[in-house]
């Protein structure tokens, strides 16, 4: 009886000693999962990548061609006809001419090229140009020495282009343009040497050139006023014929 007592209590002590928590054979814990593994793992990779773009365009534009306005070569000697459009070129960058100048170009519808020029010594015609609209490249010119003679430009539909323009030194004579509707271009024209011949305009009312009369410091020594639009002046210039 004793013998069974004391094995009773052997399996009871036993049966306590199993119970969760209590120290294993490896020295663990039995029936709890303690791992306490922790990830340290810490990325330093850095791109250092230093890669600069040096390159420099160094290309530079060292065209010195002499254009229209490069204004560099000072006075043209002596007379000379425009005939064809390429005969602008020969007067390209000069700003005087000492001579007549004549453009008697009917192809011509340009004249840029010369917009260096601001004096005339000579007579300036302005004659037979089918294809001239206006006359803007003329716009540099301040004096004309001689005669100024715009005749028989079929499309030229104003004188603009010679608004610089304060003295002619010999006569002005404006006839057969038959699209010139006004001669507002003519504005700073304070002097004129001798006659003044505007006739046969067709578009071009008389009181433009009774207008142009009263401008002047001066009356011209004659003035032929003729066969342009017929048109009543209100008011009536002064110097109207």
């Amino acid at each position: 009886m004793m013998g069974r007592i004391y094995l009773f209590l052997l399996l009871v002590a036993a049966t306590t000693g199993c119970s969760a928590g209590s120290p294993g054979i490896d020295g663990g814990t039995d029936g709890g999962d303690t791992d306490a593994d922790t990830d340290t793992d810490t990325d330093t990779d850095t791109d250092t990548d230093t890669d600069t773009d040096t390159d420099t365009d160094t290309d530079t534009d060292t065209d010195t061609d002499t254009g229209p306005n490069e204004c560099t070569l000072g006075e043209y000697s002596g007379d000379f006809t425009i005939g064809t459009q390429s005969d602008f070129a020969t007067l390209a960058g000069y700003t005087s001419i000492s001579g007549d100048l004549t453009i008697e170009c009917p192809s011509c519808a340009d004249l840029s090229e010369l917009i260096c020029l601001t004096s005339v010594g000579g007579f300036l015609w302005i004659s037979g140009n089918t294809a001239l609209a206006d006359l803007d490249g003329l716009s540099g010119i301040t004096s004309v020495v001689g005669d100024l003679r715009i005749l028989g430009n079929e499309v030229l539909a104003n004188v603009g282009g010679l608004s610089g323009i304060t003295s002619v030194g010999g006569y002005l004579a404006i006839m057969n343009n038959d699209a010139l509707p006004n001669l507002d271009g003519l504005s700073a024209v304070n002097s004129l040497g001798e006659n003044l011949n505007i006739w046969d305009n067709l578009v071009l009312p008389d009181c433009e050139a009774c207008d142009l009369l009263d401008q002047l410091a001066s009356t011209p020594t004659s003035i032929y006023v003729q066969d342009n639009l017929d048109d009543t002046c209100t008011p009536v210039p002064a110097g109207c014929p």
